[in-house]
């Protein structure tokens, strides 16, 4: 079947389902459900009413929902029960979620009811995976979310032609929004509302992007760090294998190996080896600060993609023999709370807001001429000129902003749904504090990036490192050496782009030693001690 696939196309359902993946769907790259997740849907599915044969109550199948599971709904047609259901948990504010995060959330739902735990039919996730292939994009409100339940209503109400939806640019009704992309509407069955709310998928969806957008920043970190470190006449001892082999977390000696491998061959580095005996902390600990960032990144990575491939619905269903066959057996519990990938979020944030900071300090100190032995704001001569005077400004809001974003919002926690559910995670603000701080590293490292390349002009002819001088080249077919005060926001944009859509990385990558990449070029650091 994945051979006859177009470029690209994300199968969901056969395997583990990663992080790039949901990212991957989300800029818009086609959907298609395994045959095996088709099968298993289907058969609990058709197994769903084995389910209801006791009489005992099955939370959201014959019971409310909430606090409200002791009652008795008053309609028998699951329709009307899972509409209204969903009408009047869709009460989000705010700003709509973009495009984006929409489809990220709605990637990781189908990912999860492909499982087949959920009891909905295979009409309901081919809809969602049609929605995703024909540009059907549900409006749903980003604020006021406790880590599920809200967003998640607005986008089932479109799936069942109810709500509000975009196609072609354009925002209309859900029901006309389906008819234009060709999507036929259907009415929801036994808990099929239910089960687009109850899980994580608002949480995972989102913060899927915000590690996905810190993969992409992480390395470029390195290589404005190993720029900053030649412009400002910075030394390597402090990257010596060595020295990580005696403090040997992963993440350091990853990042002390790459700027290595970095300023390998750079005449700057070599000039100035004697030039101080010890670099400020914003360059001598570099390996320390982006390693400590990697090693979260790591672990949180862990932590999404088991989300993302987790069943947080609440119940679920599991087959078991009964008299008659086999039939199905609800397993209620707590599933869809969302701490696990909350908390992880929150160290995320924290971790970024270190990345961001560090990188500004690299950036006001190339621009200072007291500490960094360049010309002022790093443009030559006495003129009133203000050159690179306010981009780090620009960094400083926004590291600001991102130690803003640092603050957990998983610790507050609060009591909803008359006290049934009395600690919620707060998993969805931690997702887009995540995301937008991400967002904002990004620019951070652009102003680093344009201001030690500028600062590296300044050395020529000495030549800098094989990382850094392809990373010099490829902002500077972009963006001339600045000699006046033209308008700097478009280079700036320029930089940007470069970083956060991988290009800046992959063309570093590709002129880097492989071989001074792998732990072989640590060899040194294993070495017995003296003595």
């Amino acid at each position: 079947m994945d051979a006859a696939l177009p470029t690209g196309t994300i199968v969901l359902g056969s395997e583990p389902t990663t992080i790039g993946e949901i990212a991957a769907i989300a800029h818009g790259a086609p959907v298609v459900l395994a045959e095996r997740a088709a099968r298993a849907v289907d058969r609990t599915h058709r197994l769903l009413p084995t389910v209801l044969r006791s009489g005992s109550p099955v939370y959201g199948l014959n019971t409310g929902v909430g606090d409200l599971y002791t009652i008795v709904p008053d309609s028998r047609d699951p329709a009307v029960v899972q509409l209204q259901m969903l009408r009047s948990h869709a009460s989000g504010v705010g700003d709509p979620h973009d495009e984006a995060a929409v489809r990220a959330i709605m990637a990781c739902t189908v990912r999860s009811l492909a499982r087949g735990y959920s009891g909905v039919s295979m009409r309901l996730v081919q809809t969602l995976v049609d929605m995703l292939n024909r540009g059907v994009v549900p409006y749903a409100p980003s604020q006021g979310s406790v880590g599920y339940l809200s967003a998640t209503a607005h986008i089932g109400l479109a799936v069942f032609g109810e709500g509000q939806a975009w196609f072609g640019g354009e925002l209309l009704a859900g029901a006309e929004a389906l008819r234009r992309a060709g999507i036929a509407p259907q009415q929801p069955g036994l808990r099929e509302g239910l089960a687009l709310i109850s899980g994580t998928f608002e949480i995972s969806g989102i913060g899927a992007l915000a590690v996905n957008k810190v993969q992409t920043l992480i390395d470029v970190a390195d290589v404005a760090g190993a720029m900053s470190v030649e412009a400002l006449r910075g030394n390597t001892r402090g990257f010596d294998a060595r020295l990580q082999a005696l403090r040997p977390h992963p993440g350091q000696v990853l990042t002390a190996r790459r700027l290595r491998a970095l300023l390998a061959g750079s005449e700057i580095v070599e000039t100035y080896r004697t030039h101080r005996l010890q670099d400020p902390l914003s360059l001598r600990c570099i390996p320390q600060v982006h390693g400590a960032v990697r090693d979260c990144l790591t672990y949180v990575a862990g932590v999404v993609e088991c989300e993302i491939n987790s069943v947080t619905d609440n119940p679920v269903f599991v087959t078991v023999d009964g008299p008659d066959g086999p039939e199905l057996q609800a397993l209620s519990g707590g599933n869809g709370h969302g701490a696990p990938v909350a908390t992880a979020l929150d160290c995320l944030a924290i971790a970024t807001a270190e990345l961001s900071t560090m990188s500004q300090a690299r950036s006001d100190r190339l621009t200072n001429s007291h500490l960094s032995e360049l010309p002022p704001f790093l443009v030559a001569g006495s003129g009133a000129g203000s050159g690179f005077m306010i981009p780090p400004y620009v960094a400083a809001a926004l590291a600001a902003e991102n130690r803003a974003h640092a603050a957990p919002a998983t610790v507050h926690t609060v009591s909803t749904c008359a006290g049934q559910e009395d600690h919620v995670s707060m998993g969805t603000t931690a997702a887009i504090k995540a995301r937008r701080a991400a967002w904002n590293a990004g620019h951070i490292l652009a102003v680093e990036l344009l201001c030690a390349a500028q600062a590296l002009d300044f050395h020529a002819p000495l030549r800098p490192g094989v990382g850094t001088g392809a990373a010099h080249a490829a902002i500077r077919r972009l963006v001339p050496t600045r000699v006046a005060d033209d308008p700097i926001g478009p280079d700036l944009e320029a930089v940007r782009t470069l970083v956060q859509d991988g290009t800046l990385a992959t063309l570093v990558d590709a002129r880097l030693d492989p071989d001074a990449l792998g732990p072989a070029a640590d060899a040194l650091a294993a070495a017995p001690p003296a003595g």
